[in-house]
C-alpha cells in the first residue's frame, strides 16, 4: 500500500511541473523554441504604459488583441492578430473588416472578460487592451506575454493608435495612415459644402442600448471626435453629457435629441433597448430631423464600437453619402 501511494504522489508530481513548465513557457520572455516550431527570439524594446514599462518584441509574430480598438488598429497596420475578443451581444467580428482578415482570427471570449486559458494557448508573443477593460487582469496577462495597456478608449483612440503602432513596430505605417485620414476627412469637408456649411449643421448621434436609457452622445467619445475633425456643429445638449460622453434620456424626452440631422444605432435587440417603440412615437416624428427626412440608421459595431482608423475611413464615406444623399 505504502508503495502504492508513494507512486502515486511521484506521478502527481511530475505532472504538476510538467504544467508549471508549459506555464513558463507561455510567459517567458526568452529565445526558446514554440510548439508550432516557430522561435520567439528576436530584439526587444522598452515601452512606457499606462501599467510601467514593457518589454515588447520589436516585430511581434502572434498577437492578440481584447478590444475592437486594438483589432481595428492592428489589421490598419497589416498586422494579423492570432486572437481577439467579441461583444458581449455577438459572437465574432465587426463585419465592417474585411472577411478574410477576420476569419482565420481566435475568439477567446468577451471583451472585459476574455478567457485566461484560451489566450494562453495561442502561446502570444504580444497582447493589447486597456485599463479599462483589462485592468484587474494585468498581472494575469503580463504572465502569458508582454501586454500593453492604454488608459481607456473612446475619445483618445488616436492616440491609442499611436501606442499599438509603437508596440507592433509600425509607426512609419501609422504615419501614413494618419495623414491619409486628415486627407479624407478634408475631402469629406469640402463635399458637405465646407467648413462654414459644416459649422452651421448641428448632428446628434442617438444610441439605444439594451439594458439602458438612450443616450445622446456628448463630444467626448469616437464618434464625437470624428464629427469635431469634420468640423460639424453640436446642439447645446450634447454640452450637458456627462464627463462629456452622454446625455441619458428615457423615450418621453427624445424631443431633447433633436437637431439638423440624426444619426442612430442600437446595441443589442432593437425591440429591449426601445428602438422600435421610440421611433414610433409622436415625439421622435415631430424631431425636425425626422421632418426633414435626416435621421439615418447606422450600424453600431462601426460608428461606435470600431474606434480605428478603418473604421473611419468607412465611416467618413457613409457620413459623405447620407449628408449629400
Amino acid at each position: 500500500m505504502a508503495t502504492s501511494v508513494r507512486r502515486r504522489r511521484l506521478t502527481l508530481g511530475a505532472l504538476a511541473l510538467t504544467g508549471a513548465l508549459a506555464l513558463s513557457a507561455c510567459g517567458s520572455s526568452g529565445s526558446g523554441a514554440r510548439s508550432d516550431g516557430s522561435s520567439s527570439a528576436g530584439t526587444t524594446h522598452t515601452m512606457k504604459t499606462v501599467m510601467g514599462d514593457v518589454k515588447v518584441p520589436a516585430h511581434p509574430k502572434r498577437v492578440v488583441v481584447l478590444d475592437t480598438g486594438e483589432l481595428d488598429s492592428a489589421l490598419t497596420l497589416g498586422v494579423q492578430p492570432v486572437g481577439g475578443t467579441h461583444s458581449a451581444t455577438e459572437d465574432g467580428f465587426p463585419a465592417y473588416l474585411p472577411a478574410d482578415r477576420t476569419k482565420d482570427i481566435k475568439e477567446v471570449g468577451e471583451i472585459a472578460n476574455p478567457s485566461m486559458e484560451t489566450v494562453a494557448s495561442l502561446e502570444p508573443d504580444l497582447i493589447l487592451t486597456s485599463k479599462v477593460r483589462d485592468g484587474e487582469r494585468y498581472k494575469q496577462l503580463s504572465a502569458i506575454a508582454p501586454t500593453v495597456m492604454t488608459e481607456s478608449t473612446g475619445s483618445a483612440w488616436k492616440e491609442n493608435f499611436q501606442v499599438h503602432a509603437e508596440a507592433l513596430g509600425k509607426q512609419a505605417e501609422a504615419k501614413k495612415v494618419i495623414a491619409s485620414y486628415d486627407a479624407h476627412v478634408a475631402k469629406v469637408t469640402a463635399a458637405i459644402g465646407g467648413r462654414k456649411k459644416a459649422a452651421a449643421t448641428d448632428v446628434n448621434f442617438v444610441r439605444f442600448v439594451e439594458g439602458a436609457d438612450i443616450r445622446i452622445y456628448g463630444k467626448q467619445n469616437y464618434i464625437g471626435s470624428i464629427l469635431a475633425d469634420l468640423g460639424m456643429g453640436r446642439p447645446a445638449i450634447t454640452d450637458k453629457a456627462k464627463d462629456g460622453f452622454s446625455y441619458d434620456v428615457s423615450p418621453e424626452k427624445i424631443d431633447l435629441a433633436d437637431a439638423d440631422a440624426v444619426f442612430t444605432s442600437t446595441y443589442g435587440d432593437p425591440d429591449k433597448a426601445g428602438t422600435t417603440r421610440t421611433m414610433r412615437s409622436g415625439l421622435w416624428k415631430g424631431l425636425k430631423a425626422s421632418k426633414d427626412g435626416k435621421v439615418f440608421k447606422v450600424d453600431d459595431r462601426l460608428w461606435i464600437a470600431g474606434i480605428g482608423y478603418t473604421a473611419a475611413d468607412r465611416i467618413l464615406d457613409e457620413f459623405q453619402t447620407k449628408m449629400t444623399g
